[in-house]
């Protein structure tokens, strides 16, 4: 297979994209015992040069923008654990590769087994 991968008329290189994309994966890879703000704040400190309190403002945006206040603060759970929803989670794994400001955010899958409620917000 061959070809080029082009963005803005500037050609990229397979290492570009980690520089100005993001992947959100169907099955979240998400921290079970983490809240969705403490994963928020573990991937901004592993993943970008922010200080403590432009994390904290990031962070805020983000719970915000995807509607996660009433569950900010609640563990994300798992096969174990009761956590929180399913709509929940896959706006958590959105916001996990939004903390990094991406240009370009490839969702697969965003919205299978939502809501249309929950759906729509996603988009």
């Amino acid at each position: 297979m061959s070809g080029t991968i082009r963005c803005n008329d500037t050609e990229l290189q397979s290492n570009d994209f980690g520089k100005m994309g993001a992947f959100v994966q169907q099955d979240d890879v998400l921290l079970s015992t983490f809240t969705p703000v403490e994963s928020f704040k573990f991937a901004a400190k592993l993943r970008t040069s922010l200080n403590d309190r432009q994390i904290e403002v990031k962070v805020r945006d983000i719970v915000t923008r995807l509607g996660l206040k009433s569950c900010k603060d609640t563990i994300i759970g798992g096969v174990t654990e009761k956590g929180i929803s399913g709509g929940e989670r896959k706006r958590t794994s959105i916001g996990y590769e939004l903390i990094t400001d991406p240009n370009i955010l490839l969702c697969d899958e965003p919205t299978s087994g939502l809501d249309s409620s929950t759906a729509l917000r996603i988009i």
